[in-house]
């Protein structure tokens, strides 16, 4: 493989990128990149609010269950919002009701019990005529929020109102939205449980068993149609559902989670659901990561804080803080087990069951016991002691509990699996680099290297010779490494690079470049080849990419119709860059006249101006005549002084001014030298007359 190709160093940027990408995605409990996250999607808007009834909600919910100080100072505008709403149920829509009595549950707004009144007096009316789960949903939603309030709120109808969801059920487990649908939905079947649990904490009298049995059951048939990936995360979906319909996984998964919570905190018994799949959507939500959406976000935290307390089964999540392990800094396997929210678990025990390679094949199957640091709640196993070598490895734990009353709380999973990632420094030994003749093969020249320092060697050859490298690659347990990525670079003076691969076998790498048959993918181009070797691995800390030093190439001149070598790119930043320096001599100034005969010319330019005086002397001129009257004097001095101000504009004209700043200045004197010119000239002119009548 030759001609130009991305720089090794690119690639091996590009390929620890790579590496580590899976790696990094690890499920972990919501931290504060989470609340971080959910500040940011919820930023309200320029007049402190955050749209509707139903986002605004969405908003306050979330920054109560992370525990945020930003809900407490929205706390006055949402509340007013919430109890506009309240204060007219009657032009109010259901939905707007449901949202606005939670609103003001989760900020504890002061409510008229007046305003309440009227708004369960509505949403009762709502639940007898009605036949449709949505406002089934959101009447007993709302009922049941004003009563976690402290208002007295009583479903009378109770068990008449729960026959009336229930008939909406199918036989897998799933609902319809009213009884004119066609297709059942899995989101449905989820507010469906949320509102027969808000009806039976609000019935004034116990709900019939045996129909809370039948609904047991359709949640265990409910997560018979749930869906898992392979690394035991479980999630809900629609089967077939119109597209205006489909919620997608996240919002369905979370209608289903907050619908059996639900109905687990009323319903006595346990349900009947396997503890990996409650565990398994834990996974899910954790796995989301941060979301990019607000109602994402809200639906992801909002699920997992009833899974954090719930009677059906608290997921216990096993992560790692990190999945990349040295074995130069002998670096400890550190193994965290907590609920999804961060809290501590219940006594228990972990033990590494198995480790498998990249392949799926086992490595070990002996069981360790990790320790556990109780002051950073962490349990802890030195790698060393698990003898695996660097590259990429699964190990499989598994959680115990040491209370058998914990077991019914508590979901585990049985056995994790987490992927880990093993780097350690590679032993670079054996490398050699030399010249052999075509033909025979005999090594005209051999150089040993030291690929882990710098190096630098001088090579002569030409097309009719070979260049040979070899080296080996060993692991910290003496075995064999191959890296993903070994190229070596030969780079001619003229910039025109050639990047080959350097293949590996069992024992060693090695290339050898027969340079009469790469004549022309080097295009004929004798001269000097810088040769550069790049060698790296995500799992090898020591990747290097090594200047070897220079090979004088000697090549055949390039037949006519040789190729010629691609033209080489051109940075565009070139053009700003500092340019050539400019050499120039000026020419020799021409030769001057004497100082003395300079000065005697500067004089006689005064002959004029001493000329005017003397005929000013001569003429008798004097002020006899200057007006003695306040008004005609003042426009005689400025006469004078504008002409005074000409005469001074010409020497500056001939120090400084340039001739159109001259004629600007001098348009403006002008007119005002006319105006008051004529103005003492008129007076004079009068003064006369009455002199001569007189």
């Amino acid at each position: 493989m030759a001609g130009r190709r991305p720089a090794p160093a690119a690639l091996i940027v590009l390929l620890l990128a790579a590496a580590f990408a899976p790696i990094s995605s690890a499920v972990r409990p919501v931290s504060d990149a989470h609340r971080s996250a959910a500040a940011e999607l919820f930023a309200p808007s320029a007049d402190g609010s955050f749209g509707d009834l139903e986002r605004t909600y969405e908003a306050v919910r979330t920054f109560q269950i992370l525990g945020l100080e930003k809900y407490k100072s929205v706390t006055g505008k949402a509340c007013k919002f919430a109890a506009d709403k309240l204060a007219a149920p009657a032009s109010s829509a259901t939905k707007d009701l449901f949202h606005a009595a939670r609103i003001s549950g989760v900020l504890g707004c002061s409510v008229d019990a007046g305003v309440y009144d009227g708004v369960v007096a509505r949403l009762k009316a709502v639940i007898k005529d009605t036949n449709s789960l949505l406002e089934f949903y959101y009447s007993v939603g709302g009922l049941l929020s004003i009563k976690e309030q402290g208002h007295n709120v009583v479903l009378s109808d109770a068990e008449s109102t729960f026959h009336a969801i229930k008939a909406l059920s199918q036989s897998d487990g799933r609902w319809r939205y009213d009884t004119n649908s066609a297709e059942s939905s899995t989101f449905a079947a989820g507010i469906a449980l949320e509102a027969l649990a808000g009806v039976v904490a609000l019935a004034d009298a116990e709900v019939d068993p045996s129909m809370v049995g039948v609904v047991k059951n359709d949640i265990v048939k409910l997560f018979d149609t749930i869906k898992s990936y392979d690394d035991g995360t479980f999630y809900f979906d629609e089967k077939h559902i119109d597209a205006t319909e489909y919620k997608g996984p996240i919002m369905t998964s979370a209608s289903v989670v907050r619908g059996v919570t639900s109905f687990a905190t009323v319903a006595t018994g346990k349900l009947n659901i396997p503890g990996e799949k409650v565990l398994g959507l834990g996974k899910f939500f954790l796995g989301i990561g941060l979301p990019g959406s607000a109602k994402d976000c809200f639906n992801q935290i909002e699920s997992l804080s009833f899974l954090e307390n719930n009677r059906v089964f608290i997921p216990l999540i096993l992560s790692l803080p990190s999945k990349v392990f040295s074995l130069t800094s002998k670096d400890q396997l550190k193994v965290e087990v907590t609920t999804v929210f961060g809290s501590a678990a219940p006594p228990l025990k972990v033990n590494l069951v198995q480790v498998l390679g990249s392949d799926s094949k086992v490595i070990t199957s002996e069981n360790k016991d990790l320790q556990f640091d109780l002051d950073n709640n962490v349990h802890y196993l030195d790698i060393a002691a698990l003898k695996i070598d660097v590259g990429k490895y699964s190990l499989v734990f598994e959680i115990s509990l040491k209370e058998q009353e914990h077991e019914s709380v508590y979901a585990t999973g049985g056995r994790n699996t987490e992927n880990v990632f093993i780097t350690g420094l590679i032993k670079v030994d054996k490398a050699e680099i030399g010249i052999s003749d075509n033909d025979a093969g005999t090594v005209e020249s051999i150089q040993k290297l030291d690929l882990l320092k710098d190096t630098k060697v001088s090579l002569f050859a030409n097309h009719l010779q070979k260049l040979r490298l070899s080296f080996q690659l060993t692991t910290p347990l003496g075995h064999t490494f191959k890296p993903h990525q070994v190229f070596l670079k030969l780079k001619h003076e003229s910039n025109v690079e050639h990047l080959f691969v350097v293949p590996g076998s069992a024992r060693q790498f090695k290339i050898v470049l027969d340079f009469l048959g790469l004549v022309e993918k080097f295009y004929y181009l004798s001269g000097r080849y810088d040769l550069e070797l790049a060698v790296g691995d995500a799992a090898m800390e020591n990747s290097f990419l090594r200047p070897l030093g220079h090979l004088e190439l000697d090549l055949p001149e390039a037949p006519e119709k040789a190729p010629r070598p691609p033209a080489q790119a051109v940075d565009p930043f070139s053009k700003f860059g500092p340019k050539a320096e400019i050499s120039h001599i000026f020419r020799s100034p021409e030769k001057r006249p004497p100082k003395e005969l300079s000065l005697a010319f500067t004089g006689l330019t005064l002959v004029p101006f001493i000329g005017f005086l003397i005929g000013l002397m001569r003429l008798g001129v004097n002020l006899k005549n200057f007006p003695s009257l306040p008004g005609p004097a003042a426009f005689a001095s400025l006469f004078h002084a504008g002409i005074g101000a000409v005469l001074l504009l010409y020497v500056l004209f001939w120090l400084k001014l340039d001739l159109f700043t001259t004629l600007k200045y001098l348009g403006f004197l002008g007119i005002v030298l006319v105006f008051v010119g004529h103005r003492t000239l008129s007076y004079l002119s009068s003064v006369s007359t009455k002199q001569k009548t007189a």
